[in-house]
């Protein structure tokens, strides 16, 4: 993750999250079905069109994979 500027804390969005732009290497559909299988950390809405993840959870996710 030492390559991309990802944050400490805080929100990102999924542009912040899939590659190119950062760390996980995965197409959105499969996002999207891993966080609805469970396997991926649960998002948060902050609007009708404004959807997040919370940086800790993607840290901790991307920390279990290395």
């Amino acid at each position: 993750m030492s390559e991309y500027d990802f944050p400490k804390t805080g929100f990102v969005r999924l542009s912040q999250i899939l590659a190119p732009n950062g760390p996980i290497p995965v197409s959105k559909s499969t996002w999207w079905q891993g966080v609805k299988d469970g396997r991926f950390p649960p998002s948060y809405k902050l609007g009708p069109r404004t959807t997040v993840w919370k940086v800790e959870d993607i840290r901790a996710m991307f920390e279990l994979t290395e």
